[in-house]
């Protein structure tokens, strides 16, 4: 049944390796699990029922991508637009969480239609190889550049925007994490050069468990006030029936005092973010895993991006943003995943999650985080796959590259890189090698950012 389901042999893949992928991917996006509430709370929402409905939301789209599309994506509500719908949309713009939810579902109604026409697939093949391949190896630095964060390696700084932390300043708390996600990435890397499966998964266990020894020995030093908190899980609980304070309040609202050129705006804005963040994701984590067919294509396209439009509609009813696919997916492909059965894995691991909440959110950034620096790497080696005797094709890639890093966003490292492969190739006398729809993403991506 499973190898008729999610045809195996024919990816070259068995159950043991897929697995272990779809736990892996689970274990390094687990996080989610407490930084969503955390964020969306802060429009006004319960915090345990955004948590169950991130739990809910991520299962359904893994479930969609695996029997839809047969991938190893998996998906979950997304950081960046979730910060957006709180601190924007909510809390800057004054608009209800309800309000927004409401946002978040059409968003997702609309991209179902976009799917189904067939026009964000042929967004995804109107996109040159050269800059897919500098989206890849973008995602690759902007991956390593999470970990380095989520570890605390890189640290905001006033002067020079990000720094190395101090590891002698707070030692028991900022500092030995940043020491042991160093550590992390040496043993990941140790057994990936060992070739051992599931090099990254005992790898955030391994780290983990000495970070527990840490804290019980005192080297290591809770302090929530700055974010260390106990790596030691709690057994405390929350009700299930709690999701019924976000349940169905996308359509609570007053509908006669929206307004329209408001509400386009939000739309628009959820849009564009989600919809390039999404192909940018995919481009990036398939290009590395060598997902794509002979002419750059993605198999099954279509389906994977309805999965995504599905679990978007799916989380705005459940009471969360926008559901999407995780760059996280790599740590798993990474670890020999190529099919469904990966996802269908993860997301049944985050439904166990509501049950282990405490468990699985006890899990510190710092031992994910070098498993995120790893695959990071192993992604932005699609730089060397780039032309750079045809400054045509290899400045706009290179400068996506570095913008998908340092604006930390997918969607604007794709803008710079559409824009300017759209502008140079016009002053440069190649305008007819350039699809038409490449220009209506480039102006579309300037009316954004003029009038938006």
């Amino acid at each position: 049944m499973i190898e008729k389901i999610f045809k195996l042999k024919e990816n070259k893949t068995d159950i043991r390796t897929e697995f272990l992928g779809g736990v892996t991917t689970f274990v390094t996006m687990a996080y989610i699990l407490a930084v969503n509430p955390g964020i969306l709370s802060a429009s006004g929402m319960d915090a345990n029922a955004v948590l169950i409905a991130t739990a809910l939301a991520a299962a359904i789209g893994c479930y969609a991508m695996a029997f839809l599309a047969n991938y190893p994506f998996a998906l979950a509500p997304g950081l960046g637009i979730n910060a957006y719908f709180a601190y924007t949309v909510c809390l800057k713009l004054g608009f209800s969480w309800q309000f927004a939810l409401f946002a978040v579902f059409v968003e997702g109604m609309v991209f179902i239609i976009l799917s189904v026409t067939n026009v964000r697939e042929a967004i995804f093949n109107a996109i040159p190889m050269q800059l897919r391949y500098g989206i890849s190896a973008g995602l690759g630095i902007f991956i390593v550049f999470i970990g380095l964060r989520n570890a605390g390696i890189i640290v905001a700084n006033d002067s020079t925007v990000v720094a190395l932390v101090d590891f002698r300043v707070d030692f028991h708390t900022s500092g030995i994490s940043a020491v042991l996600a160093v550590l992390g990435v040496y043993i990941i890397a140790m057994l990936h050069r060992m070739r051992l499966k599931g090099a990254m998964l005992i790898g955030i266990i391994v780290v983990w468990l000495i970070g527990i020894l840490c804290q019980l020995t005192g080297v290591y030093t809770v302090d929530p006030s700055v974010g260390a908190n106990s790596l030691i899980p709690s057994l405390s609980s929350f009700s299930i029936r709690d999701i019924s304070k976000t349940f169905g309040q996308c359509f609570m609202i007053d509908f006669a005092a929206i307004k329209v050129s408001d509400f386009i705006v939000i739309i628009f804005v959820f849009l564009f973010s989600d919809l390039f963040d999404t192909i940018g994701t995919l481009i990036g984590v398939s290009s590395g895993a060598g997902m794509l067919d002979k002419d750059g294509k993605m198999p099954r396209i279509k389906q994977a991006l309805l999965a995504d439009a599905i679990a978007t509609c799916a989380g705005a009813v459940l009471g969360t943003s926008t559901t999407t696919t995780f760059v996280e997916s790599s740590s798993g492909i990474s670890e020999g995943a190529r099919t469904g059965l990966a996802s269908f894995v993860t997301g049944t691991l985050f439904l166990l999650s509501l049950l282990f909440a405490p468990v699985f959110t006890a899990i510190p950034s710092f031992a994910t985080a070098p498993a995120l620096i790893f695959v990071g790497y192993i992604i932005m080696q699609a730089f060397s796959k780039l032309r750079f005797d045809d400054i045509t094709e290899a400045l706009p890639a290179a400068l996506c590259t570095i913008m998908i890093a340092l604006t930390y966003s997918v969607s604007d490292g794709m803008a710079a890189g559409i824009i300017s492969y759209a502008a140079i190739n016009l002053v440069c006398g190649k305008a007819k090698k350039v699809s038409p729809l490449m220009y209506v993403l480039a102006v579309c991506f300037l009316i954004k950012y003029i009038f938006l």
